[in-house]
């Protein structure tokens, strides 16, 4: 289990402009369950803003 944040969630759009690709590619991403962990606040995606770089760092790896 991950510990609370006080920084806001993310959005797609937020994401998207973090990582510098297209939303579209996130859809696929999750789809694929190769992008970064989002969950679902009603029918939003939300993204932990920390758990976006901790993939990211991953990636470089």
């Amino acid at each position: 289990m991950t510990t609370p944040t006080t920084e806001r969630l993310w959005s797609v759009a937020d994401v998207s402009a973090f990582l510098g690709i297209p939303v579209g590619t996130l859809y696929q991403w999750r789809h694929r369950r190769i992008g970064p962990r989002a969950s679902r606040v009603g029918r939003h995606l939300r993204y932990d803003p920390a758990e976006v770089r901790a993939w990211f760092d991953r990636q470089a790896a």
